[in-house]
């Protein structure tokens, strides 16, 4: 079989690099051996989301498998468009514009040969050398926690990166008596200390256990019912990646270019299997990158200024530096706050727990004087927020600028407005 494009998964990455190159006219071959939609859709960003949401455990076991049908078969249409063949199996590259694919639902020799190749395989839970892991029959990884049917008594949580802490947040909410173990000095080291100290106080007032600065050594002596392991995920690499010539490092991920073009010409690797920005919209930007590359096209996409959102109760966000960060650089910068509990909106939905944080370059003269930097938040609908600051930063947006802006009347994006003023 030959074809314009093969890409190897069809996560968020790999489905929408699909969609994009066969609404370009371009005849696309895209393999996965498991279910479509990824590790996102079927185990990770939508299944927690749904927990989030739901009011109860027994609501959100119950909900999260329809909310996950629903999304899979959306992405089955997407895959079933003209121009794009799926292929259920394992793929392994004969060499480097060849891929074998075999399981049960394709011929056993069945080999696609292209003239580019998308390599989106995603990532997988990485696993902390502690005495006792593989054995402990607590242990799980967020797959696991998500597969239970009945809410552990005492869940403990080892990391306090983005997965601990949201379902370290839900599962709280849920009844569960929630300790968390990281070591680290503080969570979510992505975001500004300051915002994370304040939404891990807020958790504690709530009573989730934080234990900071502690290694773990052994689980022998921990007393829970459930352990849930997110200290983070690694790139999903395989050993006969030699076969194509590109290169790659187990931990790192495969080596790729500012158009996610590996060390050989044609062979593309995006979203976690690179290793460069582990998430999904990251993945699906990555994927429009590198089809555009493929048809000589540029276009205008700031792999630099990439938000994310932490969905606690209440959620956090961040896009660009933290004010640690920026400190470091030796940067010339502002820092403007605004909190929730001075803005209207966040009075009348009972949500005054928050603060936004907005960095600016300081500098008098030149270009970029008065320019956004960044943003750090908490706080309810913070993703949303900062999504907003995020678009203003793609178009240089001075802080005089953002002022002049007119904000609805009222909403909790008057908080960003009064942090400009």
């Amino acid at each position: 079989m030959q074809t314009d494009v093969l890409i190897i998964g069809a996560g968020p990455g790999g489905y929408r690099a699909a969609e994009y190159a066969a609404k370009q006219g371009l005849q696309v071959v895209i393999v996965e051996q498991a279910e479509v939609g990824g590790t996102c859709l079927n185990r990770g960003c939508i299944p927690t989301k749904t927990y989030v949401h739901s009011a109860t455990f027994a609501d959100a076991i119950e909900r999260m498998p329809q909310v996950v049908a629903q999304l899979r078969a959306g992405v089955e249409g997407i895959l079933a468009a003209p121009g794009i063949t799926l292929l259920r199996g394992k793929a392994q590259f004969v060499g480097p514009d060849t891929v074998s694919v075999c399981g049960d639902a394709v011929a056993a020799d069945t080999t696609v040969t292209a003239k580019s190749i998308v390599i989106a395989t995603g990532s997988s839970a990485k696993m902390p050398p502690i005495a006792g892991i593989d054995t402990d029959t607590r242990v799980m990884t967020s797959t696991g926690l998500l597969q239970l049917q009945a809410l552990p008594r005492r869940l403990c949580i080892v990391g306090a990166g983005v997965v601990g802490m949201e379902f370290a947040s839900v599962f709280q909410r849920f009844g569960s008596e929630v300790t968390v173990v990281e070591f680290l000095k503080e969570c979510l080291p992505m975001l500004d200390s300051d915002i994370a100290k304040r939404l891990r106080k807020l958790l504690e007032k709530r009573g989730i256990t934080f234990r900071m600065k502690t290694a773990v050594q052994s689980l022998a002596d921990m007393d829970a019912d459930a352990i849930l392991i997110a200290t983070g995920r690694k790139p999903n690499v395989s050993a006969d990646f030699a076969k194509a010539g590109f290169e790659y490092d187990e931990r790192k991920g495969v080596t790729v270019d500012d158009n996610f073009q590996t060390t050989v010409k044609g062979i593309y690797a995006i979203g976690d299997v690179n290793g460069r920005q582990m998430l999904a919209h990251a993945a699906e930007m990555q994927a429009v990158r590198a089809v555009n590359h493929i048809l000589g096209r540029r276009d205008g996409i700031r792999f630099d200024i990439m938000p994310s959102a932490i969905f606690t109760e209440p959620e956090a966000a961040c896009v660009g530096p933290s004010e640690e960060q920026l400190k470091a650089q030796g940067a010339d910068y502002l820092c403007r706050k605004a909190f929730w509990r001075s803005n209207g909106k966040a009075l009348a939905m009972n949500e005054t727990e928050g603060m936004l944080k907005l960095f600016v370059a300081a500098s008098p003269d030149g270009p970029d004087a008065g320019r956004i930097l960044g943003c750090h938040a908490y706080g309810a609908h913070a993703a949303d927020m900062v999504q907003e600051v995020s678009a203003l930063m793609c178009r240089d947006t001075t802080l005089s600028q953002l002022r002049d802006m007119v904000h609805i009347h009222p909403t909790l994006s008057e908080i960003l407005r009064a942090a400009a003023e």
